[in-house]
Parts: structure tokens; sequence; C-alpha cells
């Protein structure tokens, strides 16, 4: 699974007994594979202020996690055309040990092996300032990847909507791409090509009498010049006088002229364009990717370290001071075991909080038409992180 359980309890001799016969019941059932999760002694400050924290730090940790799935979403779309490849670049900056911070590692063995970068995120300092350099951080990501995304969205849109309607049906499609110039009589006062679209099964018919749909149509002028699953797009030659009569009688035939004349300028301009837009898209591809990855590991390592601070305010809130606590990741083994998972949890920590304990089991019937508030409260410090940023 792809989904891990970050939970503390106090420090002291009896909880970490209870960590052990955690680690036991889960590790004996195949319930979670569990390790330390560790954070560093940070500074407190008041906890009156912790109090404030604590609320802004539940709004940072959502804007993050949405921030991470858009970038992630970003790297589906610019790597439209090699999606099987999109998990590999969703990777994190190093994190196992100091001397591999260069390499790029899977987002689950960043957060089993998390470790805090004390470069980016002092100990020292007061842990307002340390949230205000995490909030400035992805503020400015998020700013630039709007900046970076948006210009590559309006040529992608163009590009997409210009492939439409070449894909599209006959009677809408763009024709730039189909028709040339020797397919059409031009610079004729008398003479004019015309477009008619056939269904498959008129081709007969229509050889037989597009000739006597009008008068003045050039005799053995017709060509077939592309055609799709439903017809054909033949040219047909005849007198400029007898335009309306033709369509007229056209259209009586199940026959239909597409409005289109050959203008030279125009379909070296539209090609010309297709080939710019392509080269635009190509040569943006690379830079937003590679921006995408470095910035995406970014905010993904700020996003962990996020949950960190908050087991950590939640810890002193909950638990008290001095600080002591043992914060532990779980890694829930299958989804179907999560329910016992919760309840090991439970009978293991429910002397923490016998209230939440009680409420929790209450929870676990199913009452029909019971809304329960309490439902992420536990008797415990708990915060799920959810690496299906794709889903």
């Amino acid at each position: 699974m792809s989904e891990f359980w970050l939970i503390s309890a106090p420090g002291d001799k009896e909880n970490l007994q209870a960590l052990e016969r955690l680690n036991t019941v889960t590790s004996k059932s195949n319930l979670s594979y569990n390790t330390k999760f560790a954070i560093p002694d940070l500074k407190v400050g008041t906890l009156d202020s912790l109090v404030g924290l604590s609320d802004e730090l539940g709004k940072l940790d959502t804007f993050a996690e949405s921030l991470i799935k858009r970038m992630a979403q970003s790297v589906v779309e610019v790597m439209e055309d090699a999606k099987g490849k999109v998990q590999e670049n969703l990777l994190a900056n190093g994190g196992l040990k100091e001397k591999m911070k260069c390499l790029k590692i899977d987002l689950t063995s960043f957060v089993t092996h998390f470790e805090w970068d004390m470069a980016k995120y002092p100990a020292k300092q007061p842990l307002p300032s340390v949230v205000d350099t995490l909030a400035k951080q992805l503020a400015q990501i998020e700013t630039d990847l709007k900046a970076r995304t948006a210009a590559y969205s309006t040529l992608k849109a163009t590009l997409d909507s210009l492939n439409q309607k070449a894909k599209a049906n006959l009677f809408t499609r763009t024709l730039s791409d189909i028709v040339n110039k020797d397919d059409f009589v031009l610079d004729s006062e008398y003479l004019v090509t015309l477009l008619v679209i056939v269904p498959t099964q008129n081709y007969i018919q229509w050889q037989k009498t597009y000739e006597s749909l009008s008068d003045m149509v050039v005799p053995r002028s017709t060509k077939l010049i592309f055609e799709d699953k439903e017809g054909g797009l033949f040219t047909v030659t005849l007198f400029r006088k007898v335009i309306d009569d033709f369509k007229a009688r056209a259209k009586e035939n199940k026959f239909t002229v597409r409005e289109f004349y050959y203008d030279e300028k125009e379909i070296t301009r539209e090609r010309e364009e297709m080939t710019r837009l392509l080269s635009a898209k190509k040569q943006q591809y690379g830079p937003l990717l590679r921006w995408l990855k470095v910035n995406f590991s970014e905010a993904f390592i700020a996003w962990v370290h996020i949950k960190a601070l908050r087991v950590f305010v939640e810890s002193v809130l909950r638990y008290g001071l001095p600080v002591n606590f043992q914060a532990v990741l779980l890694q829930p083994q299958k989804k179907s075991s999560t329910k016992r998972l919760r309840e090991v949890l439970n009978s293991v920590f429910k002397h923490l909080d016998e209230v939440a304990a009680a409420s929790m089991l209450d929870a676990a019937m199913d009452i029909p038409g019971l809304q329960l508030n309490n439902q992420d409260y536990f008797p415990y410090v708990y915060f799920r992180i959810d690496l299906s940023l794709l889903d």
C-alpha cells in the first residue's frame, strides 16, 4: 500500500513497552511494517504559540499535498506520450544518508528513511520561523508552477485543437494537410474546382452522375483525394456560373459540397503554424519536465517535514512538557487489514485517552444516520501520509 500512518506516543517506559507490543502484534499478524520516525529536538516556545501553529500547520499540510498532486498531474500531462514512465520522474532527493543526498530515491524510501534536513530547516530556529520558511518555499513553487505550466498548457491546447480538427469528420476537419495545389484549377476566370463529400456507399452513384448534376461540369474531372471510414472527399471542376445549381442538385443526391477554396498562402500559413507550434512544444518540454522533477522533489520533501512538525506540535500539546515522545511510521500491509490494525492500536494505547478509545469503539458500530465528528481523533497522535498522488 502507498498509505502510511504516522503516530506518536509518550516516550516513558510504559509507552515504549506499549510500542514494543505494537511491533510484536503487527509483525506476527502481518498488519503493518513499522519504523521509527526521527524528529529532532525543536524549539518549543510557548504552549499558546503551539496552538496557533497547530492550526497553521494543518492548513499548510493540505496546501502542500494539493500542490504536489498538481505537480504530479503536470508531469502526466507533459509526458503524454510516455505515461508509463511518469512514476520514474516522481522522486525525492536522497535522505537515506548524508553522503547520498545527491541521489534520487522513490517516495516510499524517502518517507521510511526520513531524516530532518538541518541545512534547510535549522532545528535551532524558533518553530514559527521554520514553518514560515516552509510556507514561503511552497508558495514560491506554486507561483512558478502556474507561470511555467500556463504557457505550455496554452500551447498544448492550441495543438490539441488543431489535431482534433485534423481528426474530425470530412464536414469540419482542416484540409490543409490533405489538399495539394495540383488538385485544383486555379486562376481561371471561368472554371472552379469544388470539393464534394460523398458517403462510401454512394461512390458508384457519384461516378455515374456527377457530370450530369448540372450543365457545364468538366467531364472526367473528379478525383478521390481523401477518405475516412464514413466517406470520401472528391474534387470536381465546373464553370463558376453553375456553382449554385450544382450545389442544389448535389444535395438532392446526398452529396455535400464542402465550402473550401484553395488559397496557397493560407495553406502555407496553416502548415507553418503547426510546425512552429510543434517546435515550440518540443523546446519547452525538456526544461519544463526538469523543473517539475526538481521542484516536485522540493515540495514533497517540504510536505514530509510538515508532517513531522505536526507530529511534534501535537505530541507536545497532547503529552505536555518536557518534550518526550516517540514517533513511529506504520505502513499497513493490506487495505483489508486497516480496521484490525486500528483495533490493535486502540488496544495498546487506550490508556492514553479512555474517552477517545471509547468513542472509537462506538464509531466502529454501524449506526444508520449517525455522523461522527471525532473519527480522526485517537488516543495517540495520528497523521496519515498518502502517496497515491495520481489517483
